[in-house]
C-alpha cells in the first residue's frame, strides 16, 4: 500500500497514538446523550434602564419559565432562551458564553489523564521504521486497505493525491492569483485564521475596521489596485465566541443563499468545533441547511467556487476533551465528508494536514500548516499558477 501513494524512497517512521480508552469514548458519548447542555449560553435583554440576562441553548432543559423561541425563519435552526421576567422576548442585545458544567461521575476523570491514558504514544515491540523504496516496473500493485491518504508533506510542502499540484506562492504570485476576486469565509475561528494569514502576507490588502470584535466580526480586507476583497464571518449560534450582537448572528445558509456567485467569487466554509456537545443530529441538520444554500448557488452560479474546511486534531486537557474531544470532531469529520461528497466542492482536509505534520497539535494549527492550507485553497482557484 505504501509504494501505491509515498512518491519518494526515504526512511519512515511509524507512530500509533492512544486518544481515549473504550471507557473513556463511552464516557464522552452519554455526555452527549445526557449533557447537551453542560456549555450554556446567555444573552442580555436591555430597554431603556432595565435589563436582565437568561440562559439559552439549542438544548434548554424544561422548566416552568417560559421560553423565547429564535428559530430561524429561513433556515428552521433552532435557537432557544428562557424568557426574562420583565422584558419581551424581542428585547434581546447579544450572545455570549454563560460557562462549563463538569459533570462527570466519581473516578471518571481518571479516564483522561495526559501522558497516562490521554493522546498517549504507543511503543512498539521492535524497530519502528519502515524502509521505502522505489516502485520497480512491472511490479504489482498490492492494495491492502480502502483508506488512502489525501496527501503528505515532503520537504515541509503538502503534496496531494489526486488533486491538483499545491505550490509554494509568494505574496506577488498570491495577489496575482486573487486579482479581482472575492473571497467569503463563514465559519468558527479556524476559518479566521485563514482569514487573518491572507490579510498579514498580502501588503496590498488592506482590513476596513468595521468597529466589530476581532474574535467575531464581521471583517472586510480590500486591496483596491487589484480589486480583491475578502471577508470572514463567524456561523451563528451555538459559538462560543464573546459577546456577539443579535443583528450579527447570521447563518452561513442564509449568507450564501444571498450571494450572486460567478467565476470571481470564492465561498470558503468551515463549521465544526462548536458542536461537539451537541448530540451528532443538530450538527447534521445545521450542515443540511449549508448542502441545500450550495447546491443552489451552485445551480444559479455554476463557476462559483466552493472551498470546505474539515475539522482538525488538537491538544488536549481534560476541558478540551469532554468539550471537543478529537473523537467528537472524528465523528463530525466523517458527516461532513458525507454531506458534501458528490457536490462540486473542494475539501481541505486539515484532519490530515495536522495528523501529517510534525508540529504538536492544536485547535489553531501552527503557521506553516495554515500557509499549506492557503497554497492548497490557492491551487484550487489558480490551478495553473505558481510562485
Amino acid at each position: 500500500m505504501i509504494n501505491d501513494f509515498i512518491k519518494y524512497s526515504d526512511s519512515l517512521s511509524n507512530q500509533v497514538t492512544l486518544v481515549h480508552s473504550s471507557e473513556a469514548v463511552s464516557v464522552l458519548d452519554r455526555l452527549n446523550r445526557e449533557q447537551p447542555d453542560r456549555i450554556y449560553f446567555k444573552s442580555i435583554y436591555r430597554s431603556g434602564s432595565l435589563s436582565e440576562t437568561t440562559i439559552c441553548n439549542v438544548c434548554l432543559r424544561p422548566t416552568q419559565q417560559p421560553v423565547c423561541n429564535y428559530t430561524d425563519l429561513r433556515t428552521g435552526e433552532p435557537w432557544f432562551c428562557y424568557k426574562p421576567k420583565n422584558l419581551s422576548c424581542d428585547t434581546r442585545m447579544n450572545h455570549f458564553t454563560g460557562g462549563f458544567i463538569k459533570n462527570l461521575k466519581t473516578k471518571e476523570e481518571k479516564l483522561f489523564q495526559r501522558g497516562f491514558n490521554l493522546k498517549v504514544s504507543i511503543q512498539g515491540r521492535g524497530p519502528s521504521n519502515v524502509v521505502v523504496l522505489p516502485k520497480e516496473d512491472g511490479q504489482l500493485n498490492v492494495k491492502t486497505s480502502s483508506s488512502v491518504p489525501s496527501g503528505y508533506y515532503y520537504q515541509g510542502v503538502w503534496r496531494t493525491l489526486g488533486g491538483p499540484t499545491v505550490s509554494q506562492l509568494n505574496r506577488s504570485a498570491i495577489t496575482q492569483c486573487l486579482k479581482g476576486k472575492v473571497v467569503h469565509m463563514y465559519g468558527d475561528s479556524t476559518i479566521r485564521q485563514w482569514f487573518e494569514f491572507l490579510d498579514a502576507a498580502l501588503p496590498g490588502l488592506k482590513e476596513f475596521d468595521l468597529h466589530t470584535p476581532q474574535r467575531v466580526g464581521p471583517l472586510i480586507s480590500l486591496d483596491y489596485e487589484n480589486n480583491i476583497m475578502v471577508t470572514y464571518r463567524c456561523h451563528a449560534p451555538p459559538i462560543r465566541f464573546g459577546h456577539n450582537p443579535t443583528r450579527q448572528l447570521r447563518y452561513i445558509a442564509n449568507e450564501i443563499d444571498d450571494l450572486i456567485g460567478g467565476p470571481n467569487t470564492v465561498v470558503v466554509v468551515g463549521i465544526w468545533a462548536h458542536f461537539c456537545t451537541n448530540p451528532i443530529e443538530i450538527y447534521i441538520r445545521r450542515l443540511q441547511s449549508i448542502r441545500r444554500a450550495v447546491v443552489q448557488l451552485l445551480n444559479r452560479a455554476p463557476e462559483t467556487l466552493v472551498i470546505i474546511r474539515t475539522a482538525n486534531l488538537k491538544a488536549l486537557t481534560l476541558y478540551q476533551t469532554i468539550t471537543n474531544s478529537d473523537w467528537y470532531s472524528l465523528q463530525r469529520d466523517k458527516v461532513l465528508r458525507a454531506m458534501f461528497k458528490g457536490l462540486k466542492v473542494h475539501v481541505i482536509d486539515a484532519w490530515e494536514m495536522t495528523l501529517a505534520h510534525h508540529l504538536p497539535h492544536d485547535l489553531h494549527p501552527q503557521p506553516p500548516i495554515i500557509k499549506n492550507m492557503i497554497d492548497h485553497i490557492l491551487s484550487y482557484i489558480c490551478p495553473h499558477k505558481g510562485g
